[in-house]
């Protein structure tokens, strides 16, 4: 089985760079530098015009991934809103307080996803790697549903999880397994011997924003630069697969 190759993206100009560049999909969101937001019921439409598959994240709020009952509601709600726009799945993930996988939540999302789509694709997203036993959790997924998990091995990176994505692996039986998260080019090789079924990577560089005067437009903001899809990185991740396979 060829290994997939899933650009993050914040706009479709990088959608279309990733498709371009030989991506598979693309993941999309705003806030990129925040580990991603919900993106906009216009922006994922634009974006499905560009004909690659989009999954959109669907996060409300920055920070952990433990919520409450009004934000919930508003998740489940995005989920379907995402998908009628033209989205082919969604990212999702909760946690309960305890550090274990919300079940419960993970289950409301998949019904609202089939409720639009009997084929989309529900991926949980990086909030495996905050669970107490990401292992554990994978082995757990899928009962739920879901059609893959998006990991690091619960490390600072994909590279630096290998030994437990590759555990994950053996533990997710059907469910697909990517790796992501701090991902190079040179490090496409490795994370394909741990037997996942898709590498994830923003492949994003910086743009300087002289216009901008350096006024920070929030806590977030260095006043001087934005990200874009860097076509050469996309090339690159993509000719390391195909050297691998």
């Amino acid at each position: 089985m060829s290994v997939a190759l899933e650009i993050a993206v914040t706009s479709p100009t990088g959608a279309l760079v990733a498709r371009d560049g030989g991506a598979d999909r693309v993941e999309l969101c705003v806030g990129l530098e925040l580990g991603g937001l919900t993106p906009s019921q216009a922006l994922v439409e634009a974006t499905h015009e560009t004909g690659i598959p989009a999954h959109a994240l669907v996060r409300c709020r920055p920070g952990g991934f433990t919520y409450d009952d009004d934000e919930l509601a508003l998740m489940a709600r995005e989920v379907r809103t995402v998908l009628r726009s033209g989205a082919a799945g969604v990212v999702v993930g909760a946690l309960r307080p305890d550090r274990t996988l919300d079940e419960d939540a993970l289950r409301r999302f998949v019904e609202a996803a089939r409720s639009v789509s009997a084929h989309a694709e529900v991926t949980l997203h990086r909030a495996v790697d905050h669970a107490a036993d990401p292992v554990a959790t994978a082995a757990r997924v899928a009962d739920l549903g879901l059609t893959r998990v998006l990991t690091s091995g619960g490390a600072a990176s994909a590279p630096a999880g290998a030994a437990t994505i590759a555990r994950m692996v053996e533990a997710a039986g059907p469910v697909q397994v990517m790796a992501g998260a701090g991902v190079r080019p040179e490090d496409v090789r490795a994370l394909v011997a741990t037997g996942v079924a898709a590498v994830h990577l923003s492949a994003k560089r910086p743009v300087g924003a002289p216009e901008h005067g350096g006024v920070p437009m929030g806590s977030g903001d260095d006043g001087s630069t934005y990200t874009v899809t860097d076509p050469r990185v996309v090339a690159a991740a993509r000719a390391a697969l195909d050297t691998d396979g």
